[in-house]
């Protein structure tokens, strides 16, 4: 489980196809790192397979590189990374479990003098779990939902987001990591079991 509150941005080293999965590499030193620890990789829970001299590997099944932006991932690139919560941590973000739902689209960004808007759209399906003022983990970020109209929503960045993650670099278009908040999802799913 994560916070959704990145604790840094580093760089994709290689990415190799194999018979059965993709790795993943990716670049940063990492002190008291074991194989078989759970990472969050722009909010997709990946497990370390693979430790190197300042190189960590990651083995990404079709599953997981259909559902999310892995798959689009190139040597250079820059991801979010989370180390899992441990007993006894801070939660300043929300509840993530890095079993992301889906892909929201960025369809557009503002500036104003105050702060950064970005709106993007979630696959029709995953509405349902959008709530004003509710939570959203996108490419690993905890943010709050501004506003909502339908499957669009809009979230506002603050200048340390904005500082501290590549969201506000991301293109109209990008295809961000999609996670409902998970009290929500639990709510909603409950609901529309009972009502059955």
């Amino acid at each position: 489980m994560f916070t959704g509150i990145v604790e840094r941005t580093l760089r994709v080293a290689a990415v190799a196809d194999g018979p059965k999965f993709r790795r993943l590499t990716i670049a940063g030193d990492w002190n008291d790192l074991r194989d078989g620890e759970s990472i969050a990789v722009n909010g997709v829970c990946l497990t370390v397979a693979e430790i190197g001299d300042e190189l960590v590997g990651f083995d990404v099944i079709k599953e997981t590189l259909d559902r999310t932006n892995l798959g689009l991932l190139v040597n250079g690139d820059e991801v979010h990374v989370e180390r899992s919560l441990r007993v006894g941590d801070r939660i300043d973000g929300h509840f993530v479990l890095g079993h992301v739902d889906g892909r929201a689209t960025i369809v557009n960004q503002k500036a104003t003098t105050e702060e950064w808007r970005t709106v993007l759209e979630a696959p029709e399906d995953l509405a349902r779990f959008l709530a004003p003022k509710g939570s959203v983990a996108l490419d690993g970020i905890s943010l709050t939902i501004a506003s909502l109209n339908g499957n669009r929503f809009e979230v506002a960045l603050i200048p340390t987001t904005l500082k501290l993650t590549t969201i506000g670099r991301k293109h109209v278009g990008w295809p961000c990591n999609f996670e409902a908040d998970i009290l929500t999802k639990s709510v909603v799913n409950y609901l529309e079991r009972r009502d059955r």
